[in-house]
């Protein structure tokens, strides 16, 4: 009988709203930006297919790290570190995708164009976007980033008013 995963979540609050983390022994595997529990927990249900176990952050490393990380970036305006333990689960274009999206620079933005060129597909802008949409880690993968090439916010899972704040907090705007 082979044992199911055991996978660990928290509550986290920012700025800009009430977050739920999720994590694996290793790595963080999600995040959420307006959903309840419920939603969050139907969501991710695929990927982290075991025993969820609501744990206080700083009795998980992974989840620690992480939200020391975010508290860094909104109380201080500090970039996430590049060797977070983070591993989004998607298809090798959204992964690909989400990777160039990393490399976008703390208070930079770029077009879902643009970001379509970066991962090799140029003309892809609409599947750049939907992988944006499908980013199972947003904020620390920063998809809030990808404007429209008219230079207007686009979409944003958490909602446009959330996507102005970050942006503001990282002074793009």
């Amino acid at each position: 009988m082979t044992q199911k995963q055991v996978y660990f979540w928290t509550a986290y609050k920012s700025p800009v709203g009430n977050h739920y983390l999720l994590a694996n022994e290793g790595s963080l595997m999600a995040m959420s930006l307006n959903d309840s529990f419920d939603q969050f927990r139907e969501k991710y249900a695929e990927i982290a297919d075991g025993e969820w176990n609501e744990v206080e952050t700083h009795e998980n490393p992974v989840l620690s790290r992480i939200a020391n990380a975010l508290d860094a970036y909104f109380s201080m305006r500090k970039p996430f570190p590049q060797d977070l333990p983070i591993n989004p689960q998607g298809t090798p274009f959204q992964r690909k995708t989400w990777e160039n999206m990393s490399k976008i620079p703390f208070g930079g933005t770029i077009s879902y164009g643009g970001l379509a060129a970066k991962v090799g597909s140029p003309g892809a802008a609409r599947a750049v976007g939907s992988a944006c949409g499908a980013n199972p880690i947003p904020i620390i993968i920063p998809c809030h980033r990808v404007l429209a090439s008219s230079g207007g916010l686009g979409g944003f899972g958490g909602g446009l008013d959330m996507k102005r704040r970050l942006l503001e907090l990282e002074g793009a705007l």
